[in-house]
């Protein structure tokens, strides 16, 4: 039997004769040969379903050159090019406020190198903080399957420092310290909203601390 996740992606159902999980083993919902963009894409269709949030990947905005046309029904886009630099990866709205951010992995397991990074998707984002919305990044460690969303405000620290000579990468354990562990669930599979919440609370609290 197969099922199809709610971004049209088949899950096949495994034989129960064939394979038996074990009592008390843990179940991995992660590890399923997906890219991160593939599980937020099912994330955000699972909240966006359930009435919770409404975030979508951008598109990157494409010129069109030239397009054969073989067949009176069909078109060949036969060249192109990027209109644009893009800025991040996803933008939405939660709790009634604007959210930014990009999505990063890397298969490095001690730091994430800031070269995942450009100059204009840093400019947005603090672009972006300044008109008040929420901004951060979520960073896959791939050969440790762990997701982390670190805030627009700590990647800033390290980006500007580096630019005066500092280290080009994040610790894992600054990452660690500063940002929000994200867990593998069931529905959603990335439960980023929840550290959103967080960062929600800390910024209310930020707020009041300065009256």
């Amino acid at each position: 039997m197969n099922f199809h996740y709610p971004s049209g992606k088949k899950y096949k159902v495994a034989d129960a004769s064939s394979k038996q999980i074990r009592p008390h083993t843990p179940i991995q919902f992660g590890k399923r040969g997906m890219s991160l963009e593939d599980e937020l894409n099912e994330s955000n269709q699972y909240y966006l379903s359930h009435g919770i949030a409404v975030v979508h990947k951008k598109p990157t905005p494409i010129q069109i050159v030239k397009v054969d046309y073989p067949k009176r029904s069909a078109a060949v886009i036969k060249e192109a090019y990027f209109r644009q630099a893009s800025t991040t990866d996803y933008n939405g709205v939660y709790k009634g406020y604007y959210l930014d951010f990009d999505a990063k992995e890397t298969k490095r397991k001690t730091a994430f190198p800031l070269d995942n990074f450009h100059d204009h998707q840093i400019r947005h984002m603090k672009a972006c903080l300044a008109a008040k919305g929420i901004c951060f990044t979520i960073i896959k460690f791939v050969e440790l399957d762990q997701i982390f969303l670190l805030p627009a405000t700590n990647l800033f620290y390290f980006w500007d420092r580096q630019k005066k000579g500092g280290r080009k990468s994040i610790p894992l354990s600054y990452i660690k310290e500063n940002g929000y562990l994200i867990k593998y669930h069931l529905n959603p599979l990335i439960p980023y909203l929840n550290a959103v919440d967080n960062l929600l609370i800390k910024q209310h609290e930020g707020e009041h601390n300065a009256k």
